[in-house]
């Protein structure tokens, strides 16, 4: 369940990535609506730093675990 929740964050986090580079929304383009999103200067850095993070984060996605930590 943890996976899941962490790749839903990532797919989330690539999508604010996107907004914040190029203004388009991917799940609106895909599920409907308006694709094409108007922001500010502030909140493009915003979005593209949370996406920074969420490229981060894909590392999470392949650790193990299941060691014991001391």
């Amino acid at each position: 369940m943890g996976k899941v929740a962490l790749t839903l964050v990532i797919i989330g986090a690539l999508n604010w990535l996107l907004v914040g580079l190029f203004q388009w929304d991917l799940v609106s383009a895909i599920f409907g609506g308006d694709a094409i999103r108007e922001s500010s200067l502030l909140s493009r850095i915003i979005y593209t730093i949370v996406g920074l993070s969420g490229i981060y984060a894909i590392k999470y996605l392949f650790e193990d675990r299941s060691q014991v930590r001391e």
